[in-house]
């Protein structure tokens, strides 16, 4: 946001110049355009910045065992839901054999993105033999995102010591009166 208020500012003192210095009329054939162009791009980009997304990764080969310990995709639904009624942006990270486990067959990113209805880009299912752990924790670094499982992480904490952070992981499950999740919002999180 730092380079639309610069350009504004000097396009701004382009006009100025247009208007007060005698001789300097013409400037203001690029100074106006200008002035208008840079002003879009500030207020653009106020705008985004108000709408900036709270990213959050959800470990969906452990989420979806949250309820009695059964796989179960509703569970998913579930928590993606209230994810985003908390005013976060989702996105599931599988283990290869999470389809076997819900469907008794593979499901890649695109089968997976379709059954939770969200874009593709933001569900991935990694390859065999390949833990999704570091998947997860890599893409909550990249994003600044939170992470919702109940794992701890604990053989990948000296690699991400944002782990400690308090609300870094969000705990959930259910109870008698159904999905629970805490965010932090009492102790303090994010």
């Amino acid at each position: 946001m730092i380079a639309p208020a610069i350009l504004f500012l000097l396009s701004a003192a382009g006009l100025a110049a247009a208007v007060l210095l005698p001789g300097w009329s013409d400037l203001v054939l690029v100074a106006g355009p200008a002035a208008l162009a840079s002003l879009y791009l500030l207020l653009r980009a106020a705008r985004t910045g108000l709408r900036r997304k709270h990213w959050v990764i959800l470990d969906g080969s452990n989420v979806m065992h949250w309820q009695d310990g059964v796989p179960r995709l509703d569970v998913l639904r579930e928590v993606l839901a209230q994810a985003r009624a908390l005013g976060m942006t989702p996105g599931v990270v599988f283990d290869a054999n999470a389809g076997h486990l819900l469907f008794g067959r593979y499901l890649d990113d695109k089968g997976f993105a379709r059954q939770l209805g969200l874009p593709r880009d933001r569900v991935m299912v990694v390859a065999k033999g390949t833990p999704a752990d570091p998947t997860i924790l890599t893409a909550a670094r990249d994003l600044g995102a939170r992470i919702i499982s109940n794992d701890r992480f604990r053989d990948w904490a000296a690699d991400f010591p944002e782990l400690a952070t308090p609300g870094q992981l969000i705990r959930g499950g259910y109870r008698t009166d159904g999905l629970w999740l805490d965010t932090g919002a009492e102790n303090g999180g994010r």
